[in-house]
């Protein structure tokens, strides 16, 4: 039914989706097992808080989920040989599935798996993942549902180098595996719980398989060799990917958000026009700005040409390196070099790529702080559109592991450019589409990212609205994000790996539509939006660059309010979570609350009710003034004895009322009923039922009492009342992860 391995983010089922357990489903019964490669933490009296949280409901859900597993039985690996592919195929023949989740499975010679819906043959990927990342299940992809007619396909690709003799298909972890599962959902009259896959594909067939399902994934192996005792993670393969993790459970998590860290930074930086971020190897802040130069309508001709050369360079340091924490200047350097400061990126060797868009030129330039031009692509003060100069570029990427670079060119050109690491032209590609009838060409490819993890590239399109990825090597069209909330425009965009993949973005003002100017958190896999955050107490002006570093916190630079601005994943201070009212919160509230009464056998439900209201906020008072009685300080025993003198004075007219009701009560109307326990003393909390009052739920009360929403509560209701549900306003499965939407009446 479900999987979950070391360090990978929680799954949870679409809403109105469940597994079928009991009945007639095959399943009686629920098995939770858990695997430990270490037991030592525990033995300092830590406590094991390993566990796993199911909703169980008698309500029959709309749609059922199911596994589909696509397997390899007869792949034969040769040693040495670099690339070995098992592929897997079958024909579709059922009722229609809609696949929200996938997980992919090898041993260590596993580099990349991927599953794609072939239709009317076109591949459709399903999910791609490096089986040596966390084992989980991670979200599919959203828009490929899979119906009759129908081939679902899988690859698995492995290295023989290393080995000495052949690899098998078997079941220790010598021997090799290629699984690939597909969780879905489907309409429950016709569901089938699981769906399995064994057929070879036919070398035709996988002809037209596209080229990323035999581009690696880079994967930390080193966790997963030692949950499959091959062999032993680095420390520093653990810190960073347990701090992924982390990252990943906040990112995550709807109780976390994105907040501005307002203290920051304790300094003045003394910036101009912000244009670039990055981060270095030490993970310090890099900002690139144009100090006393601004861009303005003045500043280019109708050719590009540059005209404000005879103001000379920028003579201030437009290369900051910032302490992140606190905004403490390291190092400044860039004096006397550029004249519009644009895009700036690092490679592995800390050196800066820069892009200036008044000299039209990229810029390879040394971080030790002598000024030094490594390497200068394209001609000074000189646009084109040919491979030795560019107009106007607007950013770099590097490609980590090879060297290359990517250069957005720009404001004229709309081209990609591939270079290696020395500067030797290699290719150039432009806008792609899933649709080749309809390409739109990109409209100022603003900035750039390169993707370790996926070997992508991702483009921020500015003026239209959308991130395009491609594959590295090849510049092959992998997908778009475009969302409404962007506003018609993405200015630049950045990425992490947790959680499988986030991009996050910011974007800007548009002449043709109207949208907050806002930061984005966005699931790669989903492209869903996460998160949005914007500062606290003035707006983004022109949000022009954005980097994440390694803890979690997320930078802007602002070219309109020439500041840089800082922000940090908090928890929502919010007293209600997703699945209820915190157990100790509860505790504590029924402390306040139940107070041993004796209900007269006449009393009228009614006021049965206003009576509990009325005893909890009382109480609720009392506890009040308890703690504030508890918080200040004492001189003398009189300032401790005016509260409970007062507090009795104003409980005796309550008294009294409530007296004078239950009177009038008893003497005219002997129909109320209040059904209780037969014991003689009952709580508030106890059974009060009746026709027209039903259950009494504390979800609802309070919600109608202290500005909460309905939405979060569980069914916290009185004693003994679990099996009068609610079923108004209610889910079985509120926590959403995939957000998966009813199937679609047609598909295409």
């Amino acid at each position: 039914m479900y999987a979950w391995a070391r360090n990978a983010p929680p799954t949870k089922l679409p809403k109105d989706v469940g597994f079928k357990v009991g009945g007639n489903s095959g399943m009686s019964y629920f098995v939770l097992q858990i695997h430990y490669g270490d037991v030592s933490a525990f033995r300092d009296h830590h406590r094991d808080c390993s566990g796993l949280t199911l909703r169980m409901t008698l309500k029959p859900q709309p749609f059922i989920a199911g596994i589909y597993l696509l397997m390899s039985v007869d792949t034969v690996i040769l040693p040495g040989k670099r690339v070995t592919n098992a592929d897997i195929a079958c024909d579709y023949t059922s009722y229609p599935i809609y696949p929200f989740a996938f997980r992919t499975h090898t041993h260590r010679l596993g580099k990349v798996v991927s599953g794609y819906r072939i239709r009317d043959g076109k591949w459709s990927l399903i999910g791609r993942q490096s089986p040596q990342l966390p084992q989980a299940f991670y979200p599919a992809n959203k828009e490929v549902d899979v119906k009759y007619g129908d081939t679902i396909a899988a690859r698995c690709m492995f290295t023989g180098e290393g080995r000495t003799s052949k690899t098998y298909i078997g079941g220790t972890s010598d021997d090799e595996m290629c699984n690939f599962y597909i969780m879905y959902y489907m309409d429950s009259k016709h569901a089938i719980p699981f769906l399995n896959c064994m057929e070879t594909g036919s070398k035709e067939l996988f002809e037209h398989i596209p080229a990323e399902a035999n581009v690696p994934i880079t994967g930390a192996t080193g966790h997963m060799n030692s949950m499959m005792h091959m062999g032993h993670s680095t420390d520093n393969q653990d810190s960073r990917l347990l701090l992924d993790a982390k990252k990943a459970e906040k990112m995550l998590d709807p109780d976390f958000h994105l907040e501005q860290d307002s203290a920051w930074p304790q300094g003045s930086l003394q910036l101009g026009q912000v244009s670039g971020l990055a981060l270095d190897s030490d993970s310090n802040l890099v900002i690139f700005h144009r100090g006393d130069h601004q861009w303005g309508a003045d500043s280019f001709n109708s050719l590009a040409r540059y005209q404000q050369r005879s103001l000379g360079p920028i003579q201030q340091s437009t290369i900051l390196v910032v302490e992140p924490a606190k905004g403490n200047i390291l190092k400044a350097s860039g004096r006397n070099m550029f004249y519009l400061p644009h895009g700036i990126t690092t490679d592995k060797e800390n050196n800066y790529w820069v892009t200036d868009v008044a000299l039209h030129q990229v810029l390879k330039v040394s971080s030790d702080g002598r000024d030094r031009i490594l390497l200068a692509l394209g001609e000074a003060f000189t646009p084109g559109s040919d491979s030795n100069h560019f107009c106007k570029p607007t950013d770099v990427a590097v490609d980590t592991e090879t060297g290359n670079i990517f250069v957005s060119d720009g404001y004229c050109n709309s081209r990609i450019l591939k270079f290696s690491a020395d500067g030797k032209y290699l290719s150039e590609w432009g806008a792609g589409s899933s649709d080749r009838r309809r390409r739109i060409p990109f409209q100022i490819p603003h900035s750039l990212v390169f993707l370790p993890d996926r070997k992508e590239i991702c483009v921020a399109d500015r003026e239209n609205g959308r991130i395009q990825c491609f594959i590295a090597e090849t510049a092959e069209f992998v997908k778009e994000i475009k969302k409404d909330e962007f506003g018609g425009e993405v200015f630049a965009i950045t990425y992490s790996t947790a959680g499988g993949g986030l991009i996050f973005a910011v974007n800007g003002e548009s002449p043709f539509r109207s949208a907050p100017l806002k930061g984005f958190v966005i699931n790669y896999s989903t492209k869903d939006i996460l998160d949005t955050f914007s500062p606290n107490k003035k707006d983004f002006k022109m949000p022009h660059d954005i980097v994440e570093t390694r803890d979690g916190s997320v930078f802007v630079g602002d070219a309109g309010s020439k500041a840089v601005f800082k922000f940090t994943t908090q928890k929502l201070h919010r007293s209600v979570k997703k699945a209820g009212i915190k157990v100790e919160e509860l505790e504590e509230m029924e402390a306040f609350v139940r107070t041993n009464v004796r209900p007269d056998r006449n009393m009228s439900k009614t006021a049965a009710v206003k009576e509990m209201q009325s005893v909890s906020h009382q109480t609720q008072s009392e506890a009040t003034a308890k703690e504030e009685k508890k918080s200040a300080a004492k001189p003398n025993t009189a300032d401790s004895v005016l509260p409970a003198i007062i507090t009795t004075l104003l409980l005796i007219p309550l008294l009294v009322v409530i007296s004078i009701g239950l009177f009038i009560c008893w003497r005219k109307n002997n129909r109320c009923e209040v059904k209780t326990e037969p014991s003689t003393r009952v709580g508030i909390l106890g059974k009060i039922r009746g026709k027209a009052v039903g259950s009494l739920n504390l979800g609802n009360f309070f919600a109608s009492h202290k500005g909460y929403s309905r939405q979060g509560f569980d069914q916290l209701s009185t004693e003994g009342s679990d099996q009068e549900r609610n079923d108004d306003d209610s889910s079985d499965s509120e926590n959403e992860e995939y957000s998966a939407l009813p199937p679609p009446q047609s598909s295409s």
